[in-house]
């Protein structure tokens, strides 16, 4: 896992000082310590930190060029199929054993989209193909890896962090708040792709593919996108399910286990990383599993991932985590988030990578799984409401003033919202949508969420199901990815995501729980999978979630700083937030009248992230 910086220059632009330019590459060198270099042209600079994960020697460095000299590339991520596509292509005479090698001979071989469509991994690259004078750049097709880039009249900048392109001399002292982004950044705590909150900084969704020519021409593409409609051809009621994706998945953490470099796996006590753990050890006795800890009881599962551990056979490490080292490490953590993200389990999930990374580099996670398999209360929640919408509007608007005036006292949740997808949409807000409208006002939202939650509420309950699915993979998913992604490199530790694997994605969409009612039990076909490990009577049913008390710390310990940081400090981008709204609600919340402490978190994050990121 590694970083990367490149620019590409239009018409007679001059490429950036080379100074200026490794000064920016370093922004990104805890994303990989081990070998820096920049590869410098005419018309294009690339520049490469390396996380030495495969193939460790020098002959795995970046920036490389394909032996036909034609591609450049700089290559961030894994590439798990990459064994299997140098016997298919019958690739020879490699240089070095890592993947990116097999990525260069392949794009000789059979061009780019060719190459792009079979890897099978998590990654974010950048190709410049010197003949036909264009930047090539993509994702992969979960979004597991980051991949922002930049573009002006001058030319492309990409990179793996955002502050990379807006401290880059193309964009700095040049960029306008993109209000509608930031709009829902304060509501939903991250930047949803493709935006970001400045109008010429973008970044690459998920399974996305660009071409940018010299002249500054965006030809865009998608190589792979999960279907929002029911594509389903497996049906749970089949026994078989369950091996079927038992042995899927020992070959999914098999390729994800090739490692130069010391491998560990996260286990919680829940289902999804146990099962990893549980694979992962079949796969490897030496395996060791890291276990965490706190304080607080309500979000503690040690004692059951201990109890996992001990079943499996599993050689296990516990990690305390205090109070005291949470809050001790906030403003740190806060360096390593080159954007706005307001997901507070990132402090915890960051410490957690700092202790893992004192004895590995690599470690496997069980992240996806509540995504793909049906893993959220809410799921249930919506499938308990779906009748409602099926009721005009305008008529459960009457049927709730009646109420109101009989005496109900009750409440309506989701009647209020127009179509399911505003009230799903609303639900992952943390700020009030009449707040929200306070301090953006007439702001709407960007087209591309305005898509990601536009339902038809009468659709069936398969189509419904498929669609919470479809949406919690581009939407909800996208943040985890983004924690865990930035905790863990700020540590220069990769994390590998097997149930992100693409066969186990397709899998997962070809799967559709036919017996999934209203009171059934979630990620029933993983818990499957995982009582071949461990006896059903002691799989937990629900997992506690890793958080932190994070109100009685605003209220607290923090509220000296929150104070300082939102109330008193000038508010970074004012001139088009509604900064007297935006206090008030911190203020109210400060004076017990209302409890939105997720929301006020958003709004210290984004003070934080300013005052550490942004030139004055």
């Amino acid at each position: 896992m590694c970083g990367f910086l490149g620019e590409f220059c239009f018409q007679d632009t001059p490429t950036t000082e080379t100074t200026v330019f490794k000064n920016l590459l370093r922004l990104s060198q805890h994303r990989g310590p081990d070998h820096s270099q920049v590869n410098c042209e005419e018309t294009f600079q690339l520049g490469f930190n390396r996380l030495a994960v495969i193939d460790i020697t020098e002959a795995g460095n970046q920036p490389k060029i394909s032996p036909s000299n034609r591609y450049h590339i700089v290559f961030n991520g894994e590439i798990y199929n990459y064994q299997s596509l140098k016997k298919k292509y019958k690739l020879k005479n490699l240089s070095s054993t890592s993947d990116t090698e097999v990525i260069l001979h392949l794009l000789d071989s059979i061009g780019v989209s060719s190459t792009i469509e079979l890897l099978n991994g998590m990654f974010a690259l950048a190709i410049v193909d010197v003949c036909k004078e264009s930047v090539f750049l993509a994702r992969d097709f979960a979004g597991i890896k980051p991949h922002f880039y930049g573009i002006c009249d001058k030319g492309l900048v990409f990179a793996s962090q955002f502050d990379q392109i807006f401290k880059h001399p193309f964009f700095s002292g040049n960029l306008t708040l993109n209000v509608s982004t930031v709009k829902e950044y304060f509501g939903l705590g991250y930047m949803p792709s493709p935006n970001t909150i400045y109008n010429k900084i973008h970044q690459i969704n998920p399974g996305e593919f660009l071409e940018i020519t010299k002249k500054g021409k965006i030809n865009r593409s998608s190589y792979c996108v999960l279907s929002k409609q029911k594509v389903s051809k497996i049906d749970e009621t089949s026994e078989d399910n369950s091996e079927i994706y038992n042995k899927l998945l020992e070959d999914v953490v098999a390729r994800q286990m090739v490692s130069d470099v010391p491998l560990a796996s996260f286990l919680s006590g829940g289902i999804d990383s146990p099962l990893v753990s549980a694979v992962a050890h079949n796969q490897s006795k030496n395996l060791k599993a890291y276990t965490v800890g706190v304080d607080d009881l309500r979000f503690d599962e040690s004692e059951k991932a201990k109890q996992y551990a001990n079943i499996l056979g599993v050689k296990q490490q516990s990690i305390r985590i205090s109070e005291d080292e949470i809050i001790g490490h906030i403003d740190e953590h806060f360096k390593f988030y080159s954007e706005p993200f307001g997901d507070y389990s990132s402090i915890p999930t960051y410490l957690i990578c700092k202790k893992a990374k004192i004895e590995n580099t690599v470690m496997l996670s069980g992240d996806g799984g509540d995504e793909l398999f049906f893993g959220y209360q809410r799921m249930l929640q919506t499938l308990k409401n779906r009748n409602w919408f099926k009721v005009p509007f305008r008529l459960r608007k009457q049927l709730i003033r009646l109420s109101n005036k009989i005496g109900f006292t009750g409440t309506f949740g989701p009647y209020y919202y127009k179509t399911m997808g505003d009230w799903i949409l609303a639900r992952h807000h943390q700020i009030f949508p009449n707040e929200l409208e306070k301090m953006f006002p007439k702001i709407n939202l960007t087209n591309a969420t305005n898509s990601l939650y536009r339902n038809n509420s009468i659709a069936s309950k398969k189509d419904l199901l498929h669609w919470l699915r479809w949406n919690e993979f581009y939407g909800h998913m996208q943040r985890v990815l983004i924690k865990v992604d930035r905790a863990s490199m700020g540590n220069s530790l990769e994390v590998r995501v097997p149930f992100l694997d693409k066969e186990s994605i397709d899998f997962s969409w070809k799967y559709f729980p036919l017996s999934f009612n209203d009171s059934d039990d979630l990620k029933s076909i993983l818990k499957k999978c995982l009582q071949v490990f461990i006896p059903r009577k002691i799989i937990q049913t629900s997992k506690k979630g890793f958080t932190v008390p994070i109100d009685t710390w605003l209220k607290g310990v923090l509220r000296e700083d929150l104070e300082k940081t939102v109330l008193e400090t000038p508010f970074y981008g004012s001139e088009t937030i509604n900064v007297s709204e935006v206090r008030k609600f911190v203020t109210n919340y400060l004076n017990g009248k209302h409890n939105a402490a997720w929301g006020v978190w958003h709004i210290y994050a984004w003070q934080k992230w300013a005052s550490i990121h942004v030139s004055d």
